[in-house]
């Protein structure tokens, strides 16, 4: 008797949609400087302190800019992420690939791709110290 070989069975889900896809791109073409930079200016007007934007293109391989600001509190965290993800979304169409970490943690980052931003409790910022670790980038003069 023959064994016949094992194949791996895939059949189209029978399950229908919950909610709608959700894209999270650009409808609408912004420059990754223009996107970090808006980005240190929403963190301003919320109060974010010791605001910067590291350029990293011809450094990096996975992103653009990093901009990096300091919350005073937890609260202050959630409010700075929360603006930056209403106003670029509602804006400029702009939504976040992803939202990773908690007030909770002192640490959140927006990453939009071309710019990732990182929200910080200053005692974090000082243990993480991303500044020193990407320091052979330059510094995007901002007009705060």
């Amino acid at each position: 008797m023959r064994a016949e070989p094992r194949f791996a069975i895939s059949s189209p889900s029978l399950c229908a949609r919950s909610s709608p896809k959700t894209t999270f791109t650009r409808s609408r073409p912004i420059e990754s400087e223009q996107l970090a930079r808006l980005c240190a200016q929403y963190a301003a007007e919320k109060k974010a302190e010791d605001i910067i934007a590291l350029d990293l293109r011809g450094i990096s391989t996975f992103t653009d800019f990093f901009v990096i600001c300091t919350g005073t509190s937890e609260p202050h965290l959630k409010a700075i992420a929360g603006e930056l993800h209403e106003r670029l979304k509602s804006e400029h169409a702009v939504a976040p690939m992803a939202i990773d970490g908690y007030p909770s943690s002192q640490w959140v980052v927006a990453d939009y791709s071309d710019v990732i931003v990182h929200i910080f409790h200053s005692e974090k910022r000082a243990l993480y110290c991303l500044e020193d670790l990407w320091s052979d980038a330059p510094r995007l003069k901002l007009k705060l």
